[in-house]
């Protein structure tokens, strides 16, 4: 009983701390993620200090709080965003910033990896995937404070990268990654989970409105993890699934009109999709303390100050804000303050990293990089938030499709 006890409360401890930590992080602009990995770290130090023995199982617990929880995060930001026609350009211009940064950096890392560390070409790929990716687990919390028009772009634009990173990952991963074969299969998989994303999203947004039970929301995100399960395990690119169910039930009254909308009690469907946000956005506060607490736990701090890792992590992360700034600036054509500093690694990161087969894992990659890279960005998106200034935020023109003159 005492082991339980001391559990539970280490458990509710962290809950109540990650609480405090969403009220202060609002105050001194520091990401509550930041707070969560220094405080898994510290309590590594205290359990090394005291001989403590850590919990086994620690990858697969990341790996499983690290899918929850970016199905949880996903859907949370994806049920605050309006689709409307005037948002159409905002939201293509994002889809194809997601691409494109991803495609440069992803080039860059790899070049880096394979031409600096000699990591052989498709582990070289392989390992530049997770790096390229940005980290909607950190990116949309963080960036509360910003504009409307900012932050549903950089919501738009970390799902996308978090959806494109996964789709490439599976890609590049199979042993004929380069035939013809596997480009069509990875187009068609792409229209098939659109299709089941579509018909998955209008059953399920059909279901909340029809439900009468107290519980109706464990049940539909039930089904919606299972439907997200399948289709994983089909190599589909299944968290569009849910980014389309969090759209489709938070602007189905702005499209669903007439008699169709009257057979559908839409009336109905405010309070179901407050019911739903609020459940969402707590699971997903309870999700990501735990992971990042993890996370920071099973850090080894002193691989941190090895001169490879840290010239090796620096040349990544000037790869990642090279590419972006590029984009942001002569391309995308606006304002690339503070956009340019959103771009942390985090959680999909950490679960592409750890579903890296093994015949692709290479001892040439010090595992301190991962740790490095996750850190170092989530520290400059800290700074570039901190150090906004406010004009930055009143005209968006990812919105309002015109160029402003860039400072």
């Amino acid at each position: 009983m005492g082991d339980i006890n001391s559990i539970l409360i280490t458990l509710s401890g962290l809950v109540i701390l990650s609480y405090l930590f969403n009220i202060l992080s609002k105050y001194v602009k520091i990401p509550s993620v930041i707070l969560l990995l220094a405080t898994g770290v510290s309590l590594k130090f205290i359990s090394d200090k005291f001989g403590l023995q850590p919990p086994s199982g620690i990858p697969f617990f990341l790996s499983f709080f690290g899918e929850v929880g970016l199905i949880m995060i996903v859907l949370e930001g994806s049920l605050d965003l309006e689709v409307t026609r005037s948002k159409l350009p905002m939201i293509g211009r994002s889809l194809l910033s997601a691409i494109l940064i991803m495609a440069g950096t992803c080039g860059l890392i790899y070049l880096l990896l394979h031409g600096y560390l000699g990591i052989p070409v498709k582990q070289a790929f392989v390992y530049s995937i997770p790096m390229a990716v940005i980290s909607s687990a950190i990116a949309i919390p963080s960036v509360k404070g910003l504009s409307d028009h900012k932050k549903e772009f950089i919501v738009y634009e970390s799902t996308f990268s978090d959806i494109i990173g996964i789709m490439v990952f599976g890609f590049g991963i199979l042993d004929n990654a380069m035939s013809s074969e596997s480009f069509v299969t990875f187009f068609l998989n792409f229209l098939y989970i659109i299709l089941i994303s579509l018909v998955g999203s209008a059953i399920l947004v059909f279901m909340l409105n029809r439900l009468t039970s107290t519980i109706k929301s464990f049940l539909i995100f039930a089904i919606l993890i299972l439907i997200y399960a399948v289709a994983k395990t089909f190599h589909l690119p299944a968290l569009l699934l849910v980014l389309t169910f969090g759209v489709a039930l938070n602007n189905n009254r702005r499209y669903i009109k007439g008699k169709l909308a009257k057979t559908l009690h839409l009336e109905k469907m405010s309070s179901v999709t407050n019911e739903v946000k609020l459940f969402t956005a707590e699971c997903s506060f309870l999700v990501r303390t735990f992971f990042f607490v993890l996370f920071g736990y099973s850090m080894n701090i002193g691989s941190l100050i090895e001169p490879q890792v840290i010239i090796t992590g620096s040349a990544i992360i000037i790869c990642v804000l090279f590419a972006r700034y590029i984009f942001l600036r002569f391309i995308s054509k606006v304002n690339v303050i503070p956009e340019v500093f959103i771009a942390p690694r985090g959680l999909v990161t950490v679960v592409l990293f750890y579903s890296i087969p093994a015949q692709y894992v290479s001892s040439l990659f010090n595992v301190g990089i991962l740790y490095y890279v996750i850190i170092v960005s989530s520290v400059i998106m800290m700074l570039g938030l901190m150090f906004t200034k406010t004009e930055y935020s009143e005209l968006d023109p990812l919105v309002a499709g015109g160029e402003v003159p860039l400072k």
